[in-house]
């Protein structure tokens, strides 16, 4: 752990292949969705930020468009694996810390990379959707979602 990790007592989850440091957590009070959420940094092993990746702790309400799992891998560092290292750990972080043994990731079919990446997790494709033209997704243009399910066990 780095001295700023140190610092701000921020908590660093490692794997060989990448680490992940909290940013920060809300609750279902202080989010301002109103869903529980850990947010993290995606470091390379240089410590380098490649992108972020976040762990919803719920899927109430119109979260299942959403899934529990958001990343965003920074342009330059695309095409290097680090979305799938970073949701590995991330599943190992749901699962120990938080006793999820099931999560539920979605992409927009026209994500390749996403979806690529999803189907390399050996996530199963449980269907595609059409988001409800009354969801935030929607409006944002997404109007499509490939809903994939992963069991994670210790």
């Amino acid at each position: 752990m780095d001295i700023l990790d140190r610092l701000f007592n921020k908590r660093l989850y490692e794997s060989d292949s990448i680490k992940l440091r909290e940013k920060f957590r809300t609750s279902k009070t202080t989010a301002f969705d109103g869903v529980p959420t850990v947010y993290y940094d995606v470091l390379n092993l240089e410590s380098d930020k490649v992108g972020t990746i976040e762990l919803r702790l719920t899927m109430e309400g119109d979260m299942y468009y959403y899934g529990h799992v958001g990343y965003n891998i920074i342009d330059k560092y695309r095409g290097n694996n680090y979305a799938y290292h970073a949701c590995k750990l991330l599943f190992k972080i749901a699962r120990e810390e938080f006793n999820m043994n099931e999560l539920i990731i979605t992409c927009s079919p026209e994500n390749i990379a996403s979806y690529k990446t999803l189907k390399k997790l050996n996530g199963e494709l449980i269907e595609e959707v059409d988001v409800p033209e009354n969801h935030e997704l929607y409006m944002r243009g997404e109007k499509r979602k490939c809903i994939f399910k992963f069991r994670i066990s210790l």
